[in-house]
């Protein structure tokens, strides 16, 4: 336990440093907009999957929280996140062109007042529910799913399942070049569960309603 309670605590310490170095960066959604041509291919297109560690749709990342587009790709950047198309892609971009692209994908195709007008929250089985609780899911990414609380932490609802399940058993794998996800407090939370459980906690998240979309790109450049 105090091995756990010490790794948080320097976690913790490592997100208030990286957070106040990127407060020194403000991103532009204008000038996010011309710096998405790499993002467009896979995340502006309806139903695109990716066939890498297994075929499954790419996120939705239109309408995702700034500060978590932020942390994800610097995870990418940082080889915390075992991605290797992804860590290209986050190797070839600066911190202003993080920050940009952050800023113009958590205000995407949001429509004012939708958040409002959000259908409820669809109740879980006593199954799901059960496995909800067990790692408290909600404490971290609010009732909904839709309102964590932190901005570094993602909005999980509505999300595509097989991305969901993809990127949770991802904080599993340890000791693999290519794949994994080097989270601590995710990683100990995920390995509470058998992948037939993660594979039931994605497909309920993402029958929640949320405001994560894909919002078709007009033309690629």
């Amino acid at each position: 336990m105090n091995k756990l309670l010490t790794t948080i605590f320097a976690l913790a310490v490592s997100c208030v440093t990286a957070s106040s170095l990127a407060q020194d960066i403000k991103g532009d959604a204008k000038a996010g907009q011309t710096k998405n041509a790499m993002c467009i291919g896979c995340h502006g297109i309806k139903g695109y999957q990716a066939s890498f560690p297994e075929v499954y749709k790419v996120p939705m990342i239109s309408g995702q929280g700034a500060k978590y587009i932020e942390a994800a790709l610097h995870e990418y950047k940082k080889g915390e996140r075992k991605h290797p198309t992804m860590r290209n892609i986050a190797d070839s971009l600066t911190d202003q062109d993080i920050a940009d692209l952050a800023a113009y994908y958590s205000a995407h195709g949001v429509v004012a007042g939708a958040e409002a007008s959000a259908k409820q929250v669809k109740a879980p089985s006593a199954e799901v529910q059960a496995l909800l609780n067990k790692a408290n899911c909600a404490s971290c990414h609010g009732a909904d799913f839709s309102s964590p609380i932190d901005p570094a932490y993602p909005k999980i609802g509505g999300q595509h399942a097989d991305y969901l399940f993809v990127a949770l058993k991802s904080y599993k794998i340890e000791n693999n070049p290519k794949v994994g996800r080097g989270n601590a407090i995710m990683g100990g939370m995920v390995k509470q569960y058998s992948n037939a459980e993660l594979k039931l906690l994605a497909g309920y998240l993402s029958s929640v309603p949320g405001s994560l979309k894909v919002v078709p790109q007009s033309e690629f450049r």
